[in-house]
């Protein structure tokens, strides 16, 4: 009686299966008396009425899975069961069910409850319903179960194709009679569609040019990329530039923009900026797109510095003839940037010989010159210049430098080259000694040996009781009075030109006799005077 009930529930499980319309492709194809079907096409949970699947795609061909060995039913019937849902010609889901053959009263036993979607899509909300003997007793399950009443419930939310989901059950039989476990799947599969959802992420960096001089360019390079999976529309990239940088053209930011930006796609910019003064400029740029996405680059530095020029000329401001003249020039970069391509020159005034230039100097022309190079900040360069005034003038000359990115320097010293007049006076008795009573010619010579004329010479003649005035002449007109002889001034004397005078005078007396003779001009100062001696006998 047991047997013909398990037999009754197997039929009333498959029953409403049946009724529902769910066949097989076969039984189908059949029912409409159109003859066998092709294989590919047996067994499938949906088709249309020509038996073709409404999911076209083909299927890669599944495994045979070993089929459970029958086993001889027992006293109660078969303890080894398998189901398909919602019939064994279209299945989705399966049921194996294997208890033990027989067990003891009161002692514990386990069985396995195994479920496996045969469909090609995912089933959700998996339900396995125990339907448990009065004799039954319940103890406990691999996945947690809910008891209600005569039932046991396990919950699967998910089952992917092809996958199984096994349940290990434990209980007990209290009494004798043969123990009845019937089970029930329900499930849902769910019609899904699906929606793509993609995220665009940006990554800006910057590159900037580190350090340039003022008058250099800065090379700024920005790269955008889109680092997600979506697609950047409308992206900008914007860089704000700090006071004191500008674009070449004179604008306060750079700017750029690009319509779209696929993921993995990245994006250069470049823009040349200029500096308007010396110092370090840090900035960052700015990358945003349609979607609301901000990310900022990289912070860059750039150091802006500027090399400048100071010069100095040293030399003496006064100098006498037929003298060497010297000069210093000092060169310093006293900026913060390397002055580079430094060039220093200096003028050389007309009028000199024997021009002479410190090491590494080139004379061309009117010209001497230095190519210094590299002038590091806080560096100097030292050259000297020498040589030889020919004539009494003031020497003016300068000295100037250059280099790249710095403002040119010049400086200038005069040096007024003067002659020295060096007046010789000589006085001589062209007879001497000379008889009482004769003349005697006294012939006085005036000689400018030195570099410059001298002026207003004036010559002054004092006479002895001993002699007489005669006469007076030469370079200029003399004239007796009292006891000496007055020669006119003589304006100029050249250097190296002589002068001459002449007094004529009679002996009056026996004697040694001096002839003097006071030589004054506006150079000297003070008077030269020079003596002549002269012996008169009877």
């Amino acid at each position: 009686m047991k047997a013909k009930q398990m037999v009754l529930v197997v039929l009333l499980l498959v029953a409403p299966m049946v009724l529902s319309g769910c066949y097989s492709c076969g039984s189908y194809h059949e029912w409409k008396g159109n003859g066998p079907v092709a294989p590919e096409v047996e067994h499938k949970v949906f088709w249309a009425k020509e038996c073709v699947p409404l999911n076209a795609a083909k299927e890669e061909p599944k495994k045979e899975e070993p089929k459970p060995v029958a086993a001889a039913p027992s006293d109660c019937g078969p303890y080894i069961v398998t189901q398909v849902y919602p019939s064994p010609d279209c299945g989705v889901i399966q049921l194996d069910k294997s208890l033990p053959k027989e067990v003891q009263l009161n002692s514990t036993f386990d069985y396995t409850i195994r479920v496996t979607n045969l469909a090609a899509t995912p089933l959700t909300d998996v339900v396995v319903t125990e339907h448990v003997g009065k004799n039954y007793k319940f103890a406990s399950s691999s996945i947690p179960g809910k008891v209600d009443g005569n039932k046991i419930m396990w919950g699967i939310d998910r089952l992917d194709p092809k996958t199984s989901k096994e349940i290990k059950v434990v209980g007990s039989a209290t009494t004798t009679d043969c123990v009845e476990q019937c089970s029930t799947v329900t499930y849902v599969m769910p019609a899904c569609a699906y929606v793509n959802v993609t995220e665009a992420k940006l990554r800006l960096t910057k590159e900037a040019t580190p350090a340039v001089l003022i008058c250099d360019p800065i090379q700024v390079k920005f790269v955008v990329t889109n680092t997600g999976t979506g697609v950047a529309r409308n992206v900008k990239v914007v860089d704000t530039l700090p006071a004191g940088l500008q674009t070449t053209a004179g604008q306060n930011e750079v700017a750029f923009a690009v319509d779209s930006l696929a993921p993995g796609e990245s994006k250069t910019f470049a823009a040349t900026l200029k500096a308007q003064k010396v110092g370090k400029y840090s900035n960052k740029g700015l990358a945003t797109s349609a979607a609301g996405i901000k990310v900022e680059s990289n912070v860059t530095e750039t150091v802006v510095t500027q090399p400048i020029l100071a010069i100095t000329k040293t030399g003496p401001e006064r100098l006498y003839l037929g003298r060497p003249v010297s000069y210093e020039i000092v060169l310093t970069n006293k900026g913060d940037g390397v002055a580079k391509d430094t060039i220093l020159e200096d003028t050389i005034p007309a009028g000199v010989t024997d021009v002479k230039v410190s090491a590494g100097g080139v004379v061309s022309g009117s010209k001497a010159s230095w190519t210094v190079g590299t002038l590091a900040p806080g560096a100097s360069k030292t050259v000297t210049i020498a040589y030889m005034p020919s004539q009494a003038a003031a020497l003016q000359n300068t000295a100037s430098a250059t280099a790249y990115c710095a403002d040119g320097v010049r400086a200038s010293v005069t040096t007024s080259v003067q002659g020295i007049a060096a007046i010789l006076l000589e006085v001589i008795d062209v007879d001497d000694p000379i008889a009482l009573g004769e003349e005697e010619t006294y012939i006085i010579v005036a000689t400018n040996q030195g570099s410059a004329p001298d002026t207003n010479i004036t010559i002054v003649c004092t006479l002895e009781e001993n002699f007489q005035f005669v006469s007076a002449g030469g370079a200029t007109a003399g004239a007796l009075t009292g006891n000496t002889v007055k020669f006119a001034p003589l304006p100029t004397l050249a250097p190296k030109a002589k002068a001459t005078w002449q007094v004529k005078l009679r002996a009056l007396k026996a004697g040694d006799v001096r002839f003097m003779v006071e030589m004054n001009t506006d150079q000297l100062g003070r008077p030269v005077v020079e003596t002549e001696a002269t012996h008169v006998y009877e």
